[in-house]
């Protein structure tokens, strides 16, 4: 069972198709490759997965690709040996989400028909790493529970969906970082207000309510039942315009968790929030290559 979860998260983060609109995953059909952007690279492997084009899988991904799903192992042989795993369950997936920054491609994506993954609905963060030579070379996602109900109004996926103000990718991220530094990780918690909008904070997080408000009773209520959120390290930021998404690592309801937080940014304050956390696994695992491993 865990390794059929494994095979169709990797299927669905590279089902993204390299445009800013939502999309189901495959409907593009294949380009050259010398003529494709690195989101369109990642689309069409995706595609090839999804039809059984071994050809062109091997043609656009390295035969050493790196896999830090921990219940899919390294290699692209192996994860070809896997793909029945896709027609049996009929999974599909749905890219809400694609940015680039350098050779890394990051995705917010809905599976459905996903009960292997533990639900019917799931959400994840996927990120996928080209080599120099333009080849899928590796892979990281965290994946939830997509919540029918939340506690904003809010799904974990709505919202903005398109890169604004480019030029300001590196200031957003230094930003996202700090603010993480300071209010996550808890160096500087008064300075909540220098990082987050007083008059606009949308929050995708089905437990939290919009606003400084919402974050503020989290906070109280976690704290009362001694369960509040230890971000304890940040293990990549990256970021286009004004959306950033940092992936980190901290404890929460006694286990060891991975924190994918995506932000859109406003004038330098953070106006809105998404993210996925999932526990670490430490038994199955298919390979011993951790959820993070980035490198800086």
């Amino acid at each position: 069972m865990k390794k059929s979860i494994g095979v169709l998260m990797l299927s669905g983060i590279l089902a993204s198709c390299g445009s800013n609109q939502s999309k189901v995953i495959g409907e593009d059909s294949l380009q050259t490759t010398a003529t494709m952007t690195n989101k369109e690279i990642v689309g069409t492997f995706l595609g090839a997965v999804l039809t059984g084009d071994t050809t062109t899988m091997h043609e656009l991904a390295n035969a050493d690709y790196i896999q830090h799903n921990p219940f899919i192992p390294t290699g692209l042989a192996p994860f070809i040996q896997m793909l029945p795993v896709l027609q049996e369950n009929g999974t599909t997936a749905e890219n809400i989400r694609m940015f680039q920054d350098g050779n890394y491609v990051f995705m917010h994506n809905i599976w459905r028909n996903a009960a292997p993954f533990g639900a019917d609905e799931m959400v994840s963060f996927d990120i996928i790493r080209l080599d120099e030579n333009g080849k899928v070379a590796e892979h990281w996602d965290a994946m939830t529970t997509l919540e029918k109900q939340t506690a904003s109004g809010r799904t974990q996926t709505d919202g903005p969906t398109t890169a604004e103000d480019l030029a300001k990718t590196e200031e957003n991220k230094a930003i996202a970082k700090a603010m993480v530094e300071d209010i996550l990780m808890g160096k500087n918690p008064n300075k909540i207000t220098d990082y987050i909008s007083a008059e606009q904070y949308d929050q995708h997080n089905p437990g939290i309510t919009d606003g400084l408000d919402g974050i503020l009773e989290a906070v109280a209520y976690l704290t009362s039942q001694n369960n509040m959120f230890q971000y304890t390290k940040i293990h990549k930021v990256l970021g286009e315009g004004n959306f950033v998404l940092t992936v980190s690592e901290g404890l929460w309801n006694g286990t060891t968790n991975v924190f994918y937080d995506l932000l859109r940014f406003e004038n330098g304050k953070a106006v809105e929030h998404w993210d996925v956390i999932q526990p670490i696994p430490t038994e199955g695992l298919a390979n011993d290559n951790g959820m993070f491993g980035f490198d800086q």
